[in-house]
């Protein structure tokens, strides 16, 4: 079966916020062996929305909508829909005492707007929305579905996990489709396509790969759209058993494993510690770190060394070292993560100094050069790499490519 996944909301059309929601729930819907025909954003205009929706439910046997929902007068998809199924609005009693009570708990005036909320259009089934005051609301013609959700992200994501997906289960008596995902860095995507060309030949005819790249790696789906769930399962965990003796150090988990995620495992694991010394990373390395939870477990603390001043007066990197072969240079990489180690007492530490533009550069130190460190306590390595892109990316990858020296450090170790 087809789906469509409509937005709504002039915030989207003008580019003042991103639409993760379409993303997200296209995500979740071919989990489900639904596939999404397509998807538009629509404006906060009531014509527009009607009659986007009535086209929608004639093409498509699913529709799912988010944003609109809202308690102030440019919020008008209620309307919209009242309109669309001839009919008027009722007050939902779950959402009314629902809402009263978390408005009431937060401090909140619980006004007329807030109690117009619990009102929605009487041809719907309503999907209470434990974390919002906008529930959400099932409607049904000539046996094709449109849902109408929240815009809010969190509280759109649960309602669907827990009052649409059962629903959809078994009215569409959906199918078994299994994915996987396995998270590899340290590999381009051509170089990594080349090295495991063998093995994506001789998997099994029922299972199909993507490769999926960001600046911190490549994800490799494994999907089945045929297979029974059992024998899914069994052939996508052989195939990945195979591709661990093809690339063993590039592999850092599946699905939701991160490079970051990786290294605290690994240094939670041998109770070491880690510091970091950050220049043109900016404090992304210790965010990455500090996100997760526990982080206190094993990281210790970090500097975001921006200047020269604080490289040398707070990590103890020479004047002389500075001088002699520039901020962008390996001696001064090294320093500055012995110097954090030395202020923080970490057995580990990561540093990186670089260019990551857009200006900057020169002809010996182009934009996109970073020097990155590891201090280890059997001594500091160094690397250089020149990721030549924007700006953000040179950052993401620098720090990816950062964490991921200490990785293989810790690998080292290991074994």
């Amino acid at each position: 079966m087809r789906a469509k996944i409509i937005t709504i909301g002039d915030e989207i059309l003008i580019g003042q916020i991103v639409d993760t929601n379409s993303a997200w729930l296209s995500s979740e819907l071919n989990k489900c062996g639904i596939a999404v025909g397509e998807i538009l954003s629509v404006s906060d205009n009531g014509d527009c929305i009607s009659s986007c929706l009535d086209e929608a439910l004639r093409d498509y046997e699913l529709v799912l909508v988010t944003g609109g929902l809202g308690p102030t007068k440019d919020d008008i998809t209620k309307q919209s829909l009242c309109s669309l199924f001839a009919c008027g609005l009722k007050n939902d009693e779950a959402s009314f005492e629902h809402n009263r009570a978390m408005l009431t708990q937060r401090g909140i005036p619980f006004t007329e707007l807030n109690r117009c909320q619990s009102n929605v259009p009487e041809a719907c089934t309503v999907l209470f929305n434990r974390n919002g005051t906008a529930p959400g609301m099932m409607f049904e013609r000539d046996g094709h579905y449109l849902v109408c959700m929240p815009g809010v992200p969190y509280e759109m994501k649960t309602i669907f996990a827990e009052q649409l997906a059962p629903r959809l289960d078994k009215i569409f008596r959906l199918g078994a489709v299994y994915h996987k995902t396995m998270i590899t860095t340290g590999m381009a995507e051509s170089v990594l396509a080349a090295t495991i060309e063998r093995w994506e030949t001789d998997l099994h005819e029922g299972l199909k790969l993507a490769y999926l790249p960001n600046p911190n790696g490549v994800r490799l789906r494994l999907s089945s759209y045929t297979l029974g769930k059992e024998e899914a399962e069994h052939a996508v965990e052989e195939a990945f058993r195979e591709l661990g003796k093809i690339i063993p150090d590039n592999i850092i988990g599946y699905e939701g494993a991160s490079v970051e995620s990786a290294v605290a495992d690994m240094l939670r694991e041998r109770s070491y510690t880690l510091s970091v010394a950050e220049s043109c990373t900016g404090g992304r390395i210790a965010s990455r770190f500090t996100a997760m939870a526990g982080a206190s477990d094993y990281f210790l603390g970090g500097v975001t060394a921006y200047t020269v001043a604080v490289k040398s007066e707070v990590l103890g990197v020479p004047q002389a070292t500075i001088s002699e072969y520039g901020v962008v240079s390996e001696p001064v990489a090294r320093a500055m993560a012995e110097g954090v180690a030395a202020l923080t007492g970490s057995d580990f530490a990561i540093a990186t100094t670089g260019v990551a533009g857009p200006s900057g550069g020169t002809e010996q130190t182009p934009v996109g050069t970073v020097w990155m460190a590891v201090k280890t306590p059997w001594g500091t390595v160094a690397e250089v790499r020149v990721f030549n892109s924007e700006r953000e990316v040179n950052i993401e990858r620098a720090s990816a490519y950062a964490m991921d020296m200490l990785r293989m450090q810790l690998k080292k170790a290991k074994a």
